[in-house]
């Protein structure tokens, strides 16, 4: 009985659609009819009993097996009971939502009446009796086809949205993934980079090795806070941030940068977080893999999209992309953009994002976040946001645009 009442379609329905069964006894109590009689509607009725739970607490019934033993019990019954016809009204209600479509029910219930219609006809039952042993349960039966499709309709709604919920968890995951490839994978590499610079500095310049000691610790403090973020689902810093502590990167690798941002490109956030972490990327990919001299990061805005580009003179790589390089693939293309990367001399990655047209709100928010200070851990404590064009321009042992 749990199976039961545990179902979400009906609960306890079936208890109370039970209570139309009784009259099956209406004409028994009214006849005052012989103890044989009842005994013979009482087996009757527990015969009913036993096809109508079948079907709710079964858990692979045969839905059309009980509908038949309904209807047989109906013909045994009524020549000596009228109240007989309510196993054909029962078996009608139970048609629709055993069929697999409403021209099958309809084919059913037509079965149903006929059968009843017959019966009734040559056993010449009264008026009233024909009406609830051939009309009623076709009107029963005619208005359950409506609700059998809508539970139909509900479970494919259902099904749908336990699919995308499946697929929302495992796009979440693939999020998660790639947001820690690219967190861990930068700082780690920042992190290698300074250790090694602090350990080479150790004897020649102790200050020098302590504030790169200093700087890596600040970086793991960062690293902590930034994990936690991806995995709240927010940590983009913004692409001026990320310039500058690519830069930052590359020149502690004893790489030469060399930049070019256009100085008017406003971005919404989500394509702004996508051009981030393809820059962290694709600057951990230098630092570890590309051997380079110089590196040249390229921002601008033309046609209505926005275009990154990084170049560096390194070996170059193989075509097959690893992990963050697909996640970030997968990032671009989410938003309608292209992804580029040739390898032929060095390596270059060009991703192009359409740009939609900024709110007020967008950019209201996007002003109010350059004016803030930023935290960088690989230069100052604290440092104030700037424009594109202001973070990256050349300074002494900085970036040559």
């Amino acid at each position: 009985m749990n199976s039961l009442f545990k179902n979400r379609e009906h609960g306890w329905a079936p208890l109370v659609w039970l209570v139309y069964s009784g009259f099956f006894f209406v004409q028994p109590i009214f006849d005052h009819v012989s103890r044989r009689q009842w005994i013979f509607d009482a087996v009757g009725f527990l015969a009913f009993l036993i096809l109508y739970f079948g079907l709710f607490c079964l858990d692979r019934p045969r839905p059309f097996l009980h509908i038949g033993g309904m209807v047989l019990l109906g013909l045994l019954f009524l020549p000596f009971n009228g109240g007989a016809s309510t196993f054909f009204i029962f078996a009608a209600a139970f048609v629709p939502f055993s069929a697999e479509t409403p021209a099958a029910a309809v084919a059913g219930l037509g079965a149903i009446v006929a059968v009843a219609g017959l019966e009734s006809w040559f056993l010449r039952v009264p008026g009233w009796t024909l009406f609830y042993s051939a009309f009623f349960p076709l009107v029963v039966g005619g208005g359950n086809i409506f609700f059998a499709e809508r539970n139909r309709m509900n479970r494919r709604l259902r099904k749908a949205n336990e699919e995308i919920e499946q697929l929302a968890k495992v796009a979440e995951r693939e999020r998660i993934a790639r947001d820690l490839h690219d967190v861990l994978g930068h700082t780690l590499s920042m992190i290698t980079l300074k250790s090694e610079l602090a350990g080479k500095l150790m004897d020649r310049d102790p200050a020098r090795a302590g504030k790169e000691i200093r700087e890596v610790e600040q970086i793991s403090r960062q690293a902590l806070s930034e994990v936690r973020d991806a995995i709240r689902g927010y940590r983009a810093q913004g692409l001026v941030a990320e310039l500058a502590q690519a830069k930052s990167t590359l020149e502690t690798a004893g790489v030469t940068v060399q930049c070019d941002a256009a100085t008017t490109v406003k971005l919404p956030a989500v394509q702004e977080s996508v051009l981030s972490l393809a820059v962290r990327e694709a600057v951990t990919n230098v630092v570890r893999h590309a051997q380079a001299r110089t590196c040249r990061l390229r921002v601008e805005q033309q046609n209505g999209s926005c275009r990154l580009q990084i170049h560096d003179d390194g070996r170059g790589g193989s075509s097959i992309e690893g992990n963050g390089l697909r996640g970030m693939r997968e990032r671009v293309e989410m938003l309608g953009g292209t992804f580029s990367r040739d390898t032929a001399a060095g390596t270059t990655l060009t991703i192009t994002l359409p740009l939609k047209e900024l709110t007020q709100q967008e950019a209201s928010q996007r002003d109010t976040r350059q004016d803030l200070p930023q935290e960088d851990s690989t230069q100052k404590a604290s440092t104030e946001k700037r424009p594109i064009h202001e973070s990256l321009a050349p300074k002494p042992g900085g970036c040559a645009s």
